[in-house]
This record gives structure tokens, C-alpha cells and sequence, in this order.
């Protein structure tokens, strides 16, 4: 491309687009058509710079000239509660649904790591010997000892504010961190499960078992269902930097990553109501069953949501990506 010949041949339409985008008065009804058409030809232009002849400074006009323009033709448009409405009624359950087939083959696998990890503390005196010393492993494990004191030590709202703010964090890198190839994702499941495995043993070895499972059951099926989702998530986020598929990398990213921010607000609601059950129902004085059928009840709830919710809104074509008109225009690409 000639880049003199280029920008002869197409000045006058960049600098009529920006004295259309400059106007005070409302734009007749010639006007906006005429700026809708220069827009889509700037656009183009743009598109074959960028893969033809590249210059950093008309790059950048043409740029800020379509990014005006596409603010002018789309218009601005402010979130409403229509918009939350839609997000958690469409897109979260519709991000979650569709990536199924990530998450609950994670959710298997955890579980049967943290079932495994807890029979091998639980029967190896030796491991258990490596945690701590035996007065401080049978203060841990006694009735009235620290896993049961642990979700009555703080007030039920602070408690549940901390334990929001930390699962929140652990979700939230989950999926931040999944575009690294996911390994930093295995590294915060496996630290989860090996926690939980540690207690299910300790416990266990105690001949305490159900009153670890009444502690962690009526907010730990909810809790561990969203860290699970995160996890899956994260990971599909990065075999998307390995295999993008028919999309761009770039594309594949943006589309992914955009669903996964919405994952993690989504989560972190899902989150909100598990801390309220930790931080309230865990310790409070009701039987062991009714605080784990409360929970039970939470998890049946949330999952009921995501496969009822989400699979009527995948099957009108939701990925749980934002709308269109809220998505960067994307460039044609030259032949």
C-alpha cells in the first residue's frame, strides 16, 4: 500500500466524518446517514492499515476517529436494573450452564482428592503426627475444641462479612489467574481440598466425623460448589490460550475473559448467601439435620437456578458474554 496515495484518496471522508462528529445542532436525517456510512468506511480504512501498512500516527486518528464514531452511532447508554435483571437471570446461569463440562468434572475429582486425603490422615497415625503434636492435634479435635469454636469465635456478622471477603478473593483469583495456563488455579484447588482433607482425617481419627460434617455441610455445598465453578472456569480460560479454536486468540480471550468477570460477580453473590450461612446457620443452636438441610436446600436451589435458568438462556444463543451493542466493534479484516 501506498500510504500517500492512501490517505489522498480517503482524507476528505475522515475529515467530513470528524466535522459531522463536531456538530452541535441534531444531525438531519441526510446527516446520519451520511455518518453512518463514513463510519463503516473509516472502519474499513482502519482495517486495512492495520494489516497492510501500519503507521503509528494515522493508526492512532483513525482510531479515536472510530471509537467517536461508533459512540455517536451506537449511543451511550447508562446500566439500569434491567440490566442486573438480565445478568442474573440470563447471563451468569448461562455462563455457568455452558461450562458445565469444566466444573463438575473438577467437582468430582476435589472431592474424591479430599476423600482420599482425609482416609490416608485419618489412618496413618504417622501423617497425623506430622500436622502438629498430639495435645495440639486433640485440642483441635475435642468437643468444644477449635473446629468447633472456630464459626462461633466472632459475631455472626463480621464472621460472615470476613468469610465473603476471603472465599470472594479465592474465587476471584481462580479466574483472574486461569489465563497462566490454569496452573495457579490447580495450586488454590489442591490448597483447598488438602485443608479439608486434613480435617476430614483429623476428625475422623477423633471418631468425630459427624460433627465436622454438621459443621462444614450447611455453607461448605454452596462454598465449594462456586469455588469449583471458579476453578473450571479459570481453567477453560486457559486452554483458551492454547486452543482458541476457530476465534483469534485475542478474540477467544476477550470473549472468555469478559464471561469470566461476569462468573466472578455472579460467584460472588453465591458467596455472599454461603458466608450468611456460615456466619449464622453453622453455629447456630439448631439440629445438626435442619442446619444441614438448610444447606442441602442452598445447594439444590443454586443448581436448579444454573440448569433451569441457564439452559433456556444457552439455548437462545446466551454464552453469558455481554450484549453486542456493549462489545468493542470488531475491525473486518482485509482480504
Amino acid at each position: 500500500m501506498d500510504l500517500d496515495v492512501f490517505i489522498t484518496a480517503h482524507s476528505a471522508e475522515w475529515d467530513r466524518l470528524d466535522a459531522l462528529l463536531h456538530r452541535k445542532r441534531r444531525l438531519t436525517g441526510a446527516e446520519a446517514d451520511e455518518l453512518v456510512a463514513l463510519y463503516q468506511r473509516t472502519t474499513t480504512h482502519l482495517s486495512l492499515l492495520l494489516s497492510s501498512a501500519p503507521d503509528p500516527a494515522l493508526t492512532s486518528r483513525l482510531t479515536t476517529l472510530v471509537a467517536r464514531a461508533r459512540s455517536a452511532v451506537t449511543g451511550a447508554r447508562k446500566a439500569s436494573w434491567r440490566d442486573a435483571a438480565r445478568f442474573f437471570t440470563t447471563a451468569f446461569p448461562a455462563a455457568v450452564y455452558r461450562l458445565r463440562h469444566w466444573w463438575i468434572p473438577i467437582a468430582v475429582l476435589s472431592t474424591v482428592v479430599a476423600a482420599l486425603l482425609g482416609w490416608w490422615v485419618a489412618t496413618h497415625p504417622e501423617v497425623q503426627a506430622t500436622l502438629g503434636a498430639p495435645e495440639d492435634l486433640r485440642a483441635m479435635t475435642r468437643p468444644g475444641g477449635q473446629y468447633e469454636t472456630y464459626y462461633s469465635s466472632h459475631p455472626a456478622a463480621s464472621f460472615a462479612a470476613q468469610v465473603w471477603t476471603n472465599n470472594a478473593q479465592a474465587v476471584a483469583l481462580c479466574l483472574v489467574l486461569g489465563a497462566f495456563l490454569g496452573l495457579p488455579v490447580l495450586w488454590i484447588l489442591l490448597q483447598n481440598m488438602l485443608n479439608l482433607g486434613v480435617g476430614i482425617g483429623l476428625m475422623s481419627s477423633a471418631g468425630r466425623l459427624d460433627t465436622f460434617l454438621g459443621l462444614i455441610l450447611p455453607h461448605g455445598l454452596l462454598e465449594l460448589t462456586a469455588v469449583f465453578i471458579a476453578a473450571g472456569i479459570g481453567l477453560r480460560l486457559g486452554w483458551t490460550v492454547i486452543d482458541p479454536g476457530p476465534r483469534t486468540r485475542r478474540t477467544a480471550l476477550a470473549e472468555e475473559g469478559r464471561s469470566a468477570l461476569g462468573v466472578a460477580l455472579g460467584l460472588a453473590a453465591v458467596l455472599f448467601i454461603s458466608g450468611a450461612l456460615e456466619g449464622f446457620v453453622t453455629p447456630s443452636g439448631l439440629p445438626t439435620w435442619a442446619r444441614i438441610g438448610i444447606g442441602v436446600l442452598a445447594e439444590l436451589a443454586f443448581l436448579s437456578y444454573v440448569y433451569v435458568l441457564g439452559a433456556r438462556a444457552v439455548r437462545t444463543g446466551a454464552t453469558g458474554d455481554v450484549d453486542s451493542t456493549d462489545r468493542d466493534a470488531t475491525l473486518p479484516t482485509a482480504a
